[in-house]
């Protein structure tokens, strides 16, 4: 830990936002983002949904992001319900937006994809999107990974394996899952030197600000919840403006220790509230 400490003078600062589902709550993005975009963060990335839904919103908002606010965008791409031809096709309209930067991501099955068409996919794993941008694009490809293993990963090591793979193949950054313990993070960081994986990685930060939204989060993720958490949420939990201020102070917490010890960078996942990353970056 020290070792990496020292050798790092700066951690890098960015945010993740999303296109919202309902078509008047658009233009609400672009206030967010001249918002967030005040906090100087390195890049901004853009998700979009299931099987590549709202792939033309996001592009959109990666596109403002670049031109307008002069941010470097990131770009999600999830390529399970994609084909050749479709991906293809918005790489395209990316390039014609201005974005350079992806982040390639196996993504979730959509509920409309039946087993036949999941089974005969094009892609089937993030390594096979990346082979096949590197090998059919310019683009610059960022990838995830996983503190605590992907929750379809048998075992730590396997998963590390198969990132590798991802890397040797194109990745030239990792952006990582949440995680709320960040032991977890440093030893990953370890092992992942310890096999050859020397990109820029940085560390996935989610605020948890309410009780409901750390069950949700945590089942979508994966992430263990450990004792400090889950004894904020047990003493905070009841009251909405305690447990807000709580959770701000628990994120701030673990960038603080993040800086400390010199990672690459933090990644905020702001979810699009603009209030509560601007006060963990202003705690500071």
């Amino acid at each position: 830990m020290e070792e990496r400490a020292a050798k790092h003078s700066g951690t890098g600062l960015s945010f993740e936002i999303f296109p919202p589902k309902k078509e008047e709550e658009f233009n609400d993005v672009y206030k967010i983002l001249r918002d967030l975009s005040t906090l100087h963060p390195d890049f901004i990335s853009c998700t979009y949904g299931a099987g590549g839904s709202r792939a033309g919103k996001t592009v959109e908002i990666s596109s403002f992001i670049q031109k307008e606010l002069k941010t470097d965008a990131i770009a999600h791409i999830t390529c399970v319900g994609f084909t050749k031809k479709d991906l293809m096709d918005n790489c395209e309209a990316l390039k014609k937006a201005g974005v350079s930067h992806v982040l390639a991501l196996r993504g979730d099955r959509p509920q409309w994809m039946g087993d036949e068409q999941y089974d005969r996919r094009e892609f089937h794993y993030a390594v096979d999107l990346v082979r096949y941008l590197k090998e059919n694009t310019d683009l610059c490809i960022s990838g995830a990974c996983y503190p605590e293993k992907h929750f379809e990963s048998p075992d730590f090591d396997e998963d590390l394996r198969h990132l590798k793979e991802k890397v040797d193949a194109g990745v030239s950054s990792l952006i990582s899952q949440m995680f709320f313990d960040n032991a977890y993070f440093y030893r990953f960081l370890d092992k992942a030197k310890a096999i050859g994986i020397n990109v820029p990685v940085h560390a996935g930060i989610m605020p948890i600000t309410t009780a409901k939204q750390l069950g949700t989060t945590v089942s979508l993720s994966g992430s263990s919840v450990p004792k400090k958490l889950a004894d904020m949420i047990a003493k905070y939990g009841e009251d909405k403006d305690d447990m807000r201020k709580a959770g701000i102070e628990y994120a701030a917490d673990q960038i603080r220790d993040l800086r400390a010890h010199g990672v690459d960078g933090v990644h905020i996942y702001s979810m699009n509230k603009v209030k509560t990353t601007t006060d963990i970056c202003n705690m500071l």
